[in-house]
């Protein structure tokens, strides 16, 4: 019975990451055919296009949909929010990490066919700042874009971080302490990253977002509303190798405090930590 369980769990387990790749898959060829939609659009009509770009019509499907900019950075359609900036040097509002992917994006040079590039943008449906992957392809002095939200990290994400670390720290304590703390190595991936605490002193020894952190007590750690989170985590691992704990935290993608569920492992006197966001 037991086995029968377990096989269904993972039969779950495997459909639901299935059907994540599935759905990003489809995200992924719908905004791609959109921009290329728009490409021969506006191969047929020029900047007259922009008009039919700007509104609500057939170059907007849900959330995506074809802005274009010159390569002055100047925004000149758009079908989404950001028609708001239309007529504006859109580097203007940027901010510097985004801003240098932008402004890479404006010098490649025609004839390069289709390109992609990963940002962050506040997706329209939800208000919260997300990750998104667009496609783009110059045109003369024009560069059309259709890009897509990608979705949240999810458990399995998160698992997988967590036991990349413990792996990582078994075979190279002090190499991978130190690339924790300096977000290098693959231990910080958007809103997901890595934290280890010494379960001897109970203080930080890496954090993948706020080095800061770093030899402070974990133990008085507590949430924006004033309640206990170190504490509670670290009586979790007093009783076991590992464990979860859901409490609320400020996500460092969105800049918003959310619900967040870490999951915990113990390796030798170290505890690893990894947790996802959700909203």
């Amino acid at each position: 019975m037991k086995a029968m369980l377990r096989a269904t769990w993972l039969l779950l387990l495997c459909f639901g990451q299935v059907h994540a790749a599935t759905a990003e898959e489809a995200d992924a060829q719908a905004a791609k055919a959109l921009l290329e939609k728009a490409l021969a659009y506006y191969q047929s009509n020029g900047d007259k296009a922009f008009a039919a770009f700007s509104r609500q019509g057939e170059f907007v499907d849900q959330d995506r949909y074809v802005f274009v900019v010159n390569t002055k950075g100047v925004l000149l359609a758009s079908g989404g929010p950001s028609s708001a900036l239309i007529g504006r040097n859109v580097s203007e509002v940027l901010g510097p990490d985004l801003n240098k992917s932008f402004k890479d994006a404006l010098a490649v040079p025609e004839g390069s066919g289709i390109q992609q590039a990963d940002y962050r943008w506040q997706n329209w449906n939800d208000g919260k700042v997300e990750r998104k992957h667009v496609y783009y392809q110059r045109v003369g002095q024009r560069i059309l874009a259709v890009g897509y939200y990608l979705p949240r990290a999810t458990p399995e994400h998160a698992k997988s971080l967590r036991d990349k670390a413990v792996k990582a720290l078994e075979k190279d304590q002090a190499g991978t302490l130190k690339a924790i703390n300096a977000m290098q190595g693959g231990f910080l991936q958007d809103d997901l990253y890595v934290f280890v605490v010494d379960l001897d002193t109970h203080r930080y020894v890496a954090h993948g977002t706020t080095p800061r952190l770093v030899n402070t007590d974990f133990s008085k750690i507590k949430d924006p509303d004033g309640k206990p989170v170190g504490e509670p985590i670290l009586a979790v691992m007093a009783e076991q190798d590992q464990g979860e704990y859901r409490y609320r935290w400020k996500n460092p993608v969105t800049g918003k405090v959310e619900n967040k569920h870490a999951y915990l492992r113990k390796t030798g006197h170290l505890m690893v930590a990894v947790g996802y966001y959700s909203p």
